[in-house]
C-alpha cells in the first residue's frame, strides 16, 4: 500500500525570521529527520504538491480576504495579526500548503496513495474566514474537508486534531455541515480561549479540553473517547488529522506530555479504524511543533505508523 510524503518548496519561503517559533527550521528538521531512517525514506512515494487556486480557497474563505493575502505578499509582506506575519513569499507557502493536503485528498480518492502526511507551512487550523491567526493562513485542513465533499462526493468527513491549541479556525471553517465532524483534544485553559466542551455546533463538534501536565494514557484514552462518540451512526468517508506535535512533552507552547510511543499508537488506531471505515484514507497534514528536532522525531514516527 502506498503512502506519500508530500511537501512543497514554496513552503520555505514563509519567512517569520528565525526569531519566531513558528520558521523554517521546523521544515528542515524533518527533512534531516529522514537520515536515521532511509529505509522508511526509501518506502514512501515523495510528492511535489500543488498550489491552491482562488476558487478552491473560496470554499472557505472569503475572496477580499484570500487576494489580500497575495497583495500583502507581492508588497513584501507585513503584520497580519498579533501572531501572524508575511513576507514575499508568504503567499506561495501558504497556496503550497493548502495545495498539499488537497493533492493529498486527491491521491486517497484515486488510488496513488491511500494515507498521506503534508509536511507543510504555514500551518492552518487557527485561520477563519476573513482573517489569519495564531500562524495560520488558509484553513488547510477545513478546506480539505470541503473539498472531499465537494469534489469526490465524499458523504461524511472525520477531522481529528491533536494538537495542543484548540483548531478554532477548523471549528469555525465546518461547524455548520453535518457531513463533517470535527474531534479536537486541546489544552485548557489555553491559546485561543475556544474549544469549550459545551461548543457542539450543529451536533458536529467534539471538544476535548484537557489540564496540562496529565499522565499521557490520560489523553490517549479521552481522544478515543471523542473520536468513538464522533463516529456513532457516522461512519466517515474520509479520515483528516490536523497532526500537531506541540501535543509532545517539552514543547515550548505546551504542556501536554505525550511521547512518540503515542504518536504511534493514536496514528495506528485511526488507520486501523479507517481501514473499516473508508478502505483506509487518512490524509494528513502538520499543524504545531515547535521543538525542531521532536517535530522531526515525531513526523518519522507518524510517517512509519501510517503505513
Amino acid at each position: 500500500m502506498t503512502i506519500a510524503f508530500i511537501s512543497h518548496s514554496d513552503c520555505g519561503r514563509h519567512d517569520t525570521g528565525w526569531g519566531a517559533v513558528e520558521h523554517v527550521g521546523r521544515l528542515r528538521a524533518i527533512t534531516r529527520a529522514f537520515r536515521e531512517v532511509p529505509e522508511l525514506f526509501m518506502s514512501l512515494l515523495h510528492h511535489e504538491g500543488r498550489y491552491a487556486d482562488a476558487e478552491e480557497l473560496a470554499l472557505v474563505h472569503d475572496a477580499k480576504y484570500v487576494s489580500g493575502i497575495q497583495d500583502i505578499s507581492l508588497a513584501g509582506g507585513g503584520q497580519l495579526d498579533p501572531d501572524t506575519v508575511a513576507s514575499e513569499g508568504s503567499w506561495l507557502a501558504a497556496t503550497a500548503a493548502a495545495g498539499c493536503v488537497l493533492d493529498g485528498v486527491d491521491m486517497s480518492f484515486d488510488g496513488r496513495a491511500i494515507r498521506s502526511f503534508s509536511a507543510v507551512r504555514p500551518p492552518g487550523h487557527h485561520a477563519i474566514r476573513d482573517s489569519s491567526m495564531g500562524f495560520c493562513i488558509f484553513g488547510n485542513v477545513a478546506l480539505a474537508a470541503h473539498y472531499a465533499r465537494r469534489t469526490h462526493r465524499a458523504d461524511r468527513v472525520l477531522i481529528v486534531d491533536w494538537d495542543v491549541h484548540h483548531g478554532n479556525g477548523t471549528q469555525a471553517l465546518v461547524e455548520h455541515d453535518p457531513g463533517i465532524h470535527f474531534v479536537s483534544m486541546h489544552q485548557w485553559p489555553w491559546y485561543p480561549g475556544t474549544g469549550a466542551a459545551s461548543e457542539h455546533g450543529i451536533g458536529n463538534l467534539w471538544n476535548i479540553p484537557m489540564a496540562a501536565g496529565l499522565p499521557p494514557e490520560q489523553y490517549v484514552d479521552a481522544l478515543r473517547s471523542g473520536i468513538d462518540a464522533a463516529t456513532v451512526g457516522f461512519t466517515p468517508d474520509l479520515v483528516l488529522i490536523s497532526a500537531g506535535f506541540d501535543s509532545l512533552a517539552g514543547d515550548p507552547l505546551g504542556g501536554f506530555t505525550l511521547e512518540m510511543e503515542h504518536v504511534a499508537l493514536l496514528t495506528r488506531e485511526l488507520v486501523q479504524r479507517a481501514g473499516v471505515w473508508c478502505g483506509g484514507r487518512v490524509v494528513s497534514a502538520l499543524e504545531g511543533g515547535y521543538a525542531p528536532e521532536r517535530l522531526g522525531e515525531a513526523s518519522m514516527v507518524h510517517l512509519e505508523a501510517l503505513g
